[in-house]
């Protein structure tokens, strides 16, 4: 019989669409072809043809936005507004990947240097790695599929696209477009799989490259069992810290704050977790906080008013129980929200000074749950921050470009906002984990580059 899985509507669980799953067998079968078209090289794409598909591809999903933000929605579980962002991002991400085809280049190497290197002249060529395998998260179903996808197919990589089980929509309609858009067949397959069949794919020496966006014990794992030769990008998650000193400017950090904490309910990998206030103002930054916090409204991700909507599962509301009962049992003291409101929704939730040995404070929380910390030194406070071993985004709010600059070099974070919070991310800038939290760096132009190898070519002649 037919193994499939179901999608569901994360805020009341309705079906959504049950899809079939692939099995073993079809594996072989799955890399043979990605293989095959990469092996001659009369098959490879060219640059032109992939600006074009690409291009192509943004305009298709321009005139179709309001159709992928209901699709991500009714998967997801992300409030209309935040989803129709995320939308909007994911075709700018397709026409950066588009734009960036033009920057895959090589350069002229010096020779002459020498006597031994004379009547030389050298150049690297930039090529497609080869076969791409990409495993996605759930928590941003159609722009993650742009980062994995596009950038392969902006480095002329056949590509096989394994999407989170929750949420495959939205990475199927986007190869849907592609392949209206002009893509040939077989450059791209969107595989539903469980666990197994996916480390069977991932770990076969048909991959040339992984690109792994998911969970730390699952990205290092499959990390370990590559064959030689694979190589991989991970990113995992953190628990991101803000350093919060006296002088910082309360109406510019409320909100800030308020939305790097919940928006899409704490379900991201930079979401404010940790912050540590200075102890003159922490009573204030309390009071402010937790009124701004106290506004959102948790509801249907499809009503355009929710600012907040539901976890993924109710599995995942039942764990964030758990962990906010387990910090106040341990001695942390409750500001805000703190109960679950449906099976599938919970308040976001401000938790004031938990233990340093709670979940709350030791692990990702992924769901709409702060803390707050207060301080009176800022070396133990950053001493602090950076006691766990992931490491991602973290920020500071400060006037002062002194203790800016200084917190900025002394947190341990792949990334520091000055005066904004860890969730900020443009597509263009470099974004990736460091220690536990991943390997290599993402963003359009860096995948893209990661998905190419250099190519030497030494000329030797008398002339020369």
């Amino acid at each position: 019989m037919e193994k499939t899985t179901k999608i569901l509507f994360p805020y009341d669980q309705s079906l959504v669409k049950e899809l079939p799953l692939i099995g073993k067998k079809d594996i072989d079968t799955i890399l043979d072809t990605a293989q095959n078209l990469f092996a001659a090289q009369s098959n490879w794409i060219p640059a032109f043809k992939r600006i074009e598909i690409l291009e192509k591809t943004a305009s298709i999903m321009n005139d179709r936005s309001e159709e992928l933000i209901h699709l991500a929605i009714s998967e997801g579980g992300k409030p209309y507004k935040d989803t129709k962002a995320e939308i909007l991002r994911a075709i700018k991400g397709v026409k950066l990947a588009a734009e960036n085809i033009a920057q895959i280049k090589g350069e002229q190497i010096p020779m002459g240097l020498t006597e031994a290197s004379l009547n030389r002249i050298a150049f690297t060529l930039k090529e497609p790695i080869g076969v791409v395998v990409a495993v996605s998260a759930f928590n941003h179903p159609l722009n993650l599929a742009v980062h994995q996808i596009a950038t392969a197919v902006a480095a002329g990589c056949p590509v096989i696209f394994k999407p989170s089980s929750n949420t495959p929509l939205s990475g199927l309609a986007l190869a849907d477009i592609l392949k209206e858009a002009g893509l040939p067949e077989g450059w791209l397959r969107v595989v539903l799989c469980d666990n197994e069949t996916a480390e069977l794919l991932v770990t076969d020496s048909r991959v040339n490259f992984l690109t792994f966006i998911g969970s730390a014990k699952v990205g290092w794992s499959l990390k370990s069992k590559l064959p030689p030769g694979t190589r991989c990008a991970l990113e995992h998650g953190g628990a991101a810290s803000v350093i919060v000193e006296r002088d910082a400017d309360f109406g510019e950090m409320i909100p800030d704050l308020v939305k790097g904490s919940f928006y899409h309910a704490g379900q991201v990998c930079v979401s404010v977790q940790k912050i540590y206030v200075n102890q003159e103002i922490c009573d204030r930054f309390i009071k402010e906080f937790s009124e701004a916090t106290n506004k959102l409204i948790v509801g249907n991700p499809f009503d355009k008013t929710t600012d907040v909507g539901s976890l993924i599962t109710p599995k995942e509301v039942n764990r964030v129980e758990e962990w906010v009962n387990e910090a106040i049992g341990e001695g942390a003291k409750l500001i805000a929200g703190g109960k679950r409101i449906s099976d599938t929704t919970f308040q976001p939730t401000i938790l004031f000074n938990p233990s340093e040995k709670s979940k709350v404070s030791t692990n990702e929380i992924f769901g709409p749950v702060v803390c707050v910390y207060p301080f009176t030194n800022r070396e133990e406070a950053i001493k602090k921050a950076n006691a766990l071993d992931v490491h991602f985004q973290a920020a500071v709010f400060t006037k002062n470009i002194d203790i800016a600059l200084d917190v900025a070099q002394k947190l341990n974070a792949t990334a520091v906002m000055v005066n904004d919070n860890t969730a900020f991310r443009v597509d263009w800038m470099p974004f990736g984990g460091r220690d536990a939290s991943g390997l290599g760096m993402g963003g359009i132009s860096y995948t893209i580059n990661d998905m190419t190898r250099e190519k030497l070519t030494v000329f030797k002649s008398k002339y020369l």
